[in-house]
């Protein structure tokens, strides 16, 4: 998402960019959602581009999506809701907040977990508040999962809850992912029962996410087009019918238990 007019502004080309932070990760062991985070800071003081979140927020509206990407939250909407199933839709991202709220789609979701600037006095952007790698987004699967959406609660995210308890059951997640960061994310969905689909823009990252799909780590890969009638709809739709079945079987061997052993 920095690449649509953010490092343009800075005056480097989206290599340039993404070379000086994995330099800096490298030769530094940083953390390489720091570096980057920390470019943007530097970068943007350099060039004199304000940094302060409603600047980030504007860089965040020229962000391009997928076909297809802003009619699939209300067609999903309405599937879930014609098979009697509530879909939620959450953000877990290595992205940056400021510009995902600046998108056409924010609206969309629940909640946004992703990095994220804190800002001084003056409201300028000083240092990093949530970096968020894959270690971090394995954490805000577990507070999903368990309904916490306070990003910096790390108490009840530990608390054991019942399965049945849970407002978001892993079995009932539909994790998308298209990079390093979310590996472990989709092998974990897909261990706890969820559906994990790789997607992919390039052959190379189809090349990425078929490795995957042998590797037994996601249960499907599809190309980046949330079309209507395109696979990837097809494909949640399907997921959406299994859940409504499973939940009316589930409800099924509860009756039947609950009579017999009366």
């Amino acid at each position: 998402m920095q690449e649509y007019g953010f490092i343009q502004a800075l005056g480097k080309s989206p290599q340039e960019f993404w070379e000086a932070s994995n330099s800096i990760s490298e030769e530094r062991e940083m953390n390489s959602v720091l570096a980057y985070m920390k470019i943007m800071i530097d970068g943007a003081r350099k060039a004199g581009i304000s940094l302060k979140r409603e600047s980030f927020v504007e860089f965040g509206r020229n962000i391009e999506l997928f076909p297809g990407v802003k009619e699939w939250f209300g067609m999903v909407n309405e599937y879930g809701e014609s098979q009697g199933v509530v879909v939620e839709h959450y953000i877990n991202s290595s992205g940056l907040t400021e510009m995902i709220e600046g998108s056409e789609i924010a609206h969309e979701f629940k909640k946004i977990f992703a990095c994220s600037f804190y800002y001084d006095k003056s409201g300028k952007a000083v240092w990093p508040a949530v970096a968020v790698d894959f270690t971090a987004k394995t954490q805000f699967l577990f507070k999903i999962t368990k309904g916490i959406m306070d990003i910096a609660d790390n108490r009840r995210v530990n608390e054991s809850i019942p399965d049945e308890d849970k407002p978001v059951p892993f079995s009932n997640m539909i994790y998308f992912g298209d990079g390093q960061t979310d590996v472990p994310c989709m092998k974990i969905v897909k261990m706890f029962g969820g559906n994990a689909i790789a997607v992919y823009s390039s052959e190379k990252k189809r090349a990425e996410a078929a490795q995957l799909l042998r590797e037994d780590r996601v249960n499907f890969i599809c190309p980046t087009d949330y079309r209507e009638g395109g696979r990837m709809f097809d494909i949640v739709c399907s997921i959406i019918d299994k859940v409504k079945a499973e939940s009316e079987y589930n409800k099924l061997k509860l009756k039947n238990m609950m009579v017999n052993f009366q």
